[in-house]
Protein backbone atom coordinates (compact mmCIF):
# COMPACT_ATOMS: atom_id res chain seq x y z
CA UNK A 1 0.00 0.00 0.00
CA UNK A 2 1.41 3.31 -1.06
CA UNK A 3 2.32 5.47 1.99
CA UNK A 4 0.20 8.72 2.52
CA UNK A 5 2.63 11.25 3.84
CA UNK A 6 2.17 14.75 2.48
CA UNK A 7 0.55 15.41 -0.32
CA UNK A 8 -0.34 18.48 -2.76
CA UNK A 9 -3.06 18.40 -5.72
CA UNK A 10 -5.72 20.20 -7.44
CA UNK A 11 -9.19 20.41 -5.72
CA UNK A 12 -12.57 19.39 -7.32
CA UNK A 13 -15.84 20.64 -5.13
CA UNK A 14 -19.04 18.20 -4.67
CA UNK A 15 -21.19 20.61 -2.90
CA UNK A 16 -23.60 17.71 -2.01
CA UNK A 17 -24.45 16.11 2.03
CA UNK A 18 -25.05 12.77 2.19
CA UNK A 19 -23.46 11.23 -0.44
CA UNK A 20 -23.91 7.68 -0.49
CA UNK A 21 -21.70 4.59 -1.64
CA UNK A 22 -24.45 3.81 -4.02
CA UNK A 23 -23.90 7.32 -5.60
CA UNK A 24 -20.14 6.69 -5.55
CA UNK A 25 -20.13 3.37 -7.41
CA UNK A 26 -23.27 2.56 -8.53
CA UNK A 27 -24.37 -1.56 -7.74
CA UNK A 28 -24.26 -2.60 -11.64
CA UNK A 29 -20.47 -1.97 -11.71
CA UNK A 30 -19.71 -4.62 -8.17
CA UNK A 31 -19.44 -7.73 -10.08
CA UNK A 32 -15.50 -6.85 -11.73
CA UNK A 33 -13.72 -8.93 -9.23
CA UNK A 34 -10.73 -6.94 -9.60
CA UNK A 35 -9.90 -3.52 -7.64
CA UNK A 36 -8.63 -1.66 -10.27
CA UNK A 37 -10.75 -0.35 -13.35
CA UNK A 38 -13.53 1.38 -11.15
CA UNK A 39 -12.81 4.59 -11.51
CA UNK A 40 -14.10 5.14 -14.63
CA UNK A 41 -18.15 4.33 -13.11
CA UNK A 42 -17.32 6.87 -9.76
CA UNK A 43 -20.24 9.17 -9.93
CA UNK A 44 -21.50 7.36 -12.77
CA UNK A 45 -25.51 8.15 -12.66
CA UNK A 46 -24.43 11.80 -11.72
CA UNK A 47 -21.78 12.03 -14.47
CA UNK A 48 -24.02 10.35 -17.29
CA UNK A 49 -27.56 10.33 -18.24
CA UNK A 50 -29.85 7.66 -18.71
CA UNK A 51 -28.58 7.46 -22.55
CA UNK A 52 -24.95 7.44 -21.75
CA UNK A 53 -23.93 10.81 -23.06
CA UNK A 54 -21.81 12.97 -20.62
CA UNK A 55 -23.61 15.27 -18.23
CA UNK A 56 -22.21 18.52 -19.02
CA UNK A 57 -23.69 20.31 -15.93
CA UNK A 58 -21.78 17.84 -13.52
CA UNK A 59 -19.26 19.18 -11.94
CA UNK A 60 -16.13 16.91 -12.38
CA UNK A 61 -16.57 17.67 -15.96
CA UNK A 62 -15.67 21.26 -15.54
CA UNK A 63 -12.40 21.79 -16.93
CA UNK A 64 -11.27 23.84 -14.02
CA UNK A 65 -11.04 20.47 -11.92
CA UNK A 66 -9.19 18.14 -14.64
CA UNK A 67 -6.54 16.05 -13.63
CA UNK A 68 -8.14 17.21 -9.29
CA UNK A 69 -6.49 14.51 -6.63
CA UNK A 70 -8.34 16.06 -3.57
CA UNK A 71 -12.49 15.97 -3.31
CA UNK A 72 -14.18 18.85 -1.34
CA UNK A 73 -17.77 17.36 -0.36
CA UNK A 74 -20.74 17.90 2.36
CA UNK A 75 -21.08 16.36 5.30
CA UNK A 76 -21.65 12.25 5.85
CA UNK A 77 -19.90 11.73 3.02
CA UNK A 78 -19.53 7.75 1.87
CA UNK A 79 -22.72 6.51 4.20
CA UNK A 80 -24.97 3.58 3.01
CA UNK A 81 -23.77 0.25 2.17
CA UNK A 82 -20.47 -0.89 3.44
CA UNK A 83 -18.87 -1.62 -0.29
CA UNK A 84 -15.18 -0.89 0.01
CA UNK A 85 -15.73 -0.56 -3.98
CA UNK A 86 -16.49 3.49 -3.22
CA UNK A 87 -12.81 3.85 -2.10
CA UNK A 88 -11.32 2.04 -4.79
CA UNK A 89 -13.42 3.65 -7.25
CA UNK A 90 -12.00 7.40 -5.71
CA UNK A 91 -8.84 6.67 -5.58
CA UNK A 92 -8.86 4.66 -9.49
CA UNK A 93 -10.20 8.04 -11.06
CA UNK A 94 -7.30 9.79 -9.49
CA UNK A 95 -8.35 10.65 -5.57
CA UNK A 96 -5.73 10.52 -3.21
CA UNK A 97 -7.74 12.39 -0.72
CA UNK A 98 -11.78 13.65 0.14
CA UNK A 99 -11.95 16.58 2.85
CA UNK A 100 -15.52 16.84 4.56
CA UNK A 101 -17.19 17.81 7.76
CA UNK A 102 -18.19 14.12 8.57
CA UNK A 103 -17.94 10.71 7.41
CA UNK A 104 -19.09 6.83 7.54
CA UNK A 105 -17.63 5.30 10.08
CA UNK A 106 -17.34 1.89 7.35
CA UNK A 107 -16.11 4.71 4.67
CA UNK A 108 -13.50 5.77 6.65
CA UNK A 109 -12.39 2.27 7.56
CA UNK A 110 -12.03 1.34 4.01
CA UNK A 111 -10.56 4.51 3.32
CA UNK A 112 -7.75 3.64 5.84
CA UNK A 113 -7.51 -0.14 4.73
CA UNK A 114 -6.09 1.40 1.20
CA UNK A 115 -3.98 4.07 1.74
CA UNK A 116 -6.79 6.77 1.03
CA UNK A 117 -6.97 9.53 3.34
CA UNK A 118 -10.06 11.17 4.66
CA UNK A 119 -9.65 14.25 6.09
CA UNK A 120 -11.90 16.17 8.67
CA UNK A 121 -12.36 19.64 8.80
CA UNK A 122 -15.31 21.95 10.24
CA UNK A 123 -17.96 23.50 8.59
CA UNK A 124 -16.75 26.59 7.50
CA UNK A 125 -13.28 25.19 7.16
CA UNK A 126 -14.56 23.68 4.16
CA UNK A 127 -16.82 25.87 3.09
CA UNK A 128 -13.71 28.39 2.94
CA UNK A 129 -12.32 25.54 0.59
CA UNK A 130 -15.28 24.89 -1.65
CA UNK A 131 -15.00 28.98 -2.28
CA UNK A 132 -11.47 28.98 -2.94
CA UNK A 133 -11.86 25.96 -5.18
CA UNK A 134 -14.62 27.26 -7.04
CA UNK A 135 -13.49 30.90 -7.14
CA UNK A 136 -9.30 30.36 -7.65
CA UNK A 137 -7.95 29.21 -10.90
CA UNK A 138 -6.16 25.69 -10.32
CA UNK A 139 -6.83 26.00 -6.84
CA UNK A 140 -4.35 23.81 -4.68
CA UNK A 141 -3.71 22.12 -1.91
CA UNK A 142 -1.23 20.87 0.33
CA UNK A 143 -2.77 17.62 2.81
CA UNK A 144 0.14 17.29 5.38
CA UNK A 145 -0.47 14.15 7.57
CA UNK A 146 2.82 14.07 9.44
CA UNK A 147 1.63 17.26 10.88
CA UNK A 148 -2.19 17.10 10.56
CA UNK A 149 -2.61 19.85 8.14
CA UNK A 150 -4.12 21.30 5.17
CA UNK A 151 -2.95 24.13 3.45
CA UNK A 152 -3.05 26.07 0.37
CA UNK A 153 -0.94 29.35 -0.81
CA UNK A 154 -3.28 31.59 -0.10
CA UNK A 155 -3.44 32.08 3.73
CA UNK A 156 -6.18 28.70 4.57
CA UNK A 157 -4.32 26.76 7.11
CA UNK A 158 -6.46 23.94 9.62
CA UNK A 159 -5.28 20.80 11.73
CA UNK A 160 -7.44 17.86 11.39
CA UNK A 161 -7.51 15.05 13.73
CA UNK A 162 -6.98 11.87 13.14
CA UNK A 163 -6.61 8.54 15.04
CA UNK A 164 -2.37 7.76 15.92
CA UNK A 165 -2.95 4.32 14.81
CA UNK A 166 -4.76 5.55 11.52
CA UNK A 167 -2.08 8.14 11.04
CA UNK A 168 0.83 5.30 11.60
CA UNK A 169 -0.73 2.92 9.37
CA UNK A 170 -1.14 5.86 6.37
CA UNK A 171 2.12 7.27 7.33
CA UNK A 172 3.95 4.02 6.52
CA UNK A 173 1.62 2.25 4.05
CA UNK A 174 0.71 -0.73 6.02
CA UNK A 175 -2.80 -2.61 5.35
CA UNK A 176 -4.25 -5.52 7.80
CA UNK A 177 -1.33 -7.48 5.75
CA UNK A 178 1.08 -5.29 6.00
CA UNK A 179 0.67 -5.33 9.83
CA UNK A 180 0.62 -8.35 10.17
CA UNK A 181 3.87 -8.93 8.51
CA UNK A 182 5.38 -6.78 10.96
CA UNK A 183 5.19 -10.07 13.43
CA UNK A 184 6.68 -12.14 10.77
CA UNK A 185 9.34 -13.67 13.07
CA UNK A 186 6.96 -14.05 15.90
CA UNK A 187 4.59 -15.86 13.81
CA UNK A 188 7.43 -18.24 12.36
CA UNK A 189 8.71 -18.73 16.12
CA UNK A 190 5.35 -19.80 16.69
CA UNK A 191 4.72 -22.10 13.82
CA UNK A 192 8.33 -23.68 14.37
CA UNK A 193 7.29 -24.53 17.71
CA UNK A 194 3.84 -25.65 17.29
CA UNK A 195 3.01 -29.17 17.02
CA UNK A 196 1.77 -29.17 13.74
CA UNK A 197 4.86 -27.51 12.43
CA UNK A 198 7.10 -30.02 13.90
CA UNK A 199 5.13 -32.43 12.72
CA UNK A 200 5.36 -30.73 8.83
CA UNK A 201 9.42 -30.77 9.01
CA UNK A 202 9.17 -34.15 10.05
CA UNK A 203 7.61 -35.39 7.12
Amino acid sequence: MKPFTVHRGRVATLDRVNVDTDQIIPKQFLKRIEKTGFGQFVFYDWRFGTDGKKNPDFVLHDPRYEGASILVAGKNFGCGSSREHAVWALADFGFRAVISSSFADIFANNSTKNGFLTVRLSEEEVASVMEHAQEIDNYALTIDLENCEVRDEHGFSAKFPIDEFVRHCLLNGLDDIGLTLQHEADIAEYENGHPVGEALRAS
